[in-house]
């Protein structure tokens, strides 16, 4: 069974859908390598200016697989695999809009954030519990700061309790909160608004908004890469990681 689907929904417009709907869309390094292709497939192609981003089953994505993140011997290829997806995201002259149902949780939730637009069905439940792993959730922090008031940002990952939907909105996290049924109609009212704009002026505008900002998103998940490999590589990351897979609390020394 193939964990991307790409169906394209007209000449403008491509769906892919995360298909592990069995791990709630968990990302594996193979899942992701095949995201990335299928966005930049899509980028390739002139016609296409709309991206939406889907998962399939009961949830968007839970984030990492932690069963194969146990295997330290990948950490490396599986960060700079992450790293590469949300570069792809962030970078993309598409528009994209992610459509977050169920659950959107630390990786899943970094996805989520990557995007240009995000819509969420009610009672969703979207967080970043990575230092209950013992994890750093550096990579996606570059759009967290960009989208949230620092209070929020602090409350989000230290904190780590996940948040509804409707909080997410509050905190800008989110576009809009939908009953699930109108997800999909929702992301092609979006989609119909942004094609009524000039495609050169949309992905300029887009452009222009990234280089604003100080540090690039490039230059921002780089620095982030070593922080999230350093605790990637910790005793607390072992720990964190067994504890979740072996339904445990974490014994945290020291």
């Amino acid at each position: 069974m193939p964990v991307v689907l790409i169906e394209k929904q007209s000449p403008r417009i491509t769906v892919i859908t995360l298909n592990r709907p069995e791990r709630r869309n968990a990302l594996t390094i193979e899942l992701m390598t095949e995201l990335t292709g299928a966005i930049e497939d899509a980028a390739a192609d002139p016609k296409q200016r709309i991206l939406i981003l889907r998962g399939a089953g009961k949830a968007f994505c839970t984030g990492l697989d932690l069963e194969a993140a146990a295997d330290s011997s990948k950490a490396h290829a599986t960060a700079e695999t992450v790293a590469r997806l949300l570069l792809a995201l962030a970078e993309t002259r598409l528009v994209t809009i992610a459509t977050v149902h169920g659950a959107a949780v630390a990786g899943g939730a970094g996805i989520m954030s990557a995007c240009d637009f995000v819509i969420a069905a009610e009672r969703t439940k979207i967080g970043y519990p990575e230092v209950r792993r013992g994890l750093v959730a550096g990579l996606v922090m570059t759009f967290l700061r960009r989208q949230l008031r620092e209070r929020d940002l602090r409350e989000l990952l230290l904190a780590s309790e996940l948040i509804n939907a409707d909080r997410a909105r509050e905190i800008g996290l989110v576009n809009r909160v939908v009953p699930s049924g109108e997800l999909e109609s929702e992301a092609q009212k979006i989609a119909a608004s942004v094609l009524q704009g000039a495609p050169g002026a949309v992905t300029n505008s887009k452009r222009l908004m990234e280089e604003l900002w100080s540090t690039s998103v490039k230059e921002d998940i780089e620095l982030a890469l070593r922080h999230h490999l350093e605790a990637r590589e910790s005793d607390e990351a072992k720990e964190g990681i067994a504890a979740f897979n072996e339904k445990r609390p974490p014994n945290w020394v020291g």
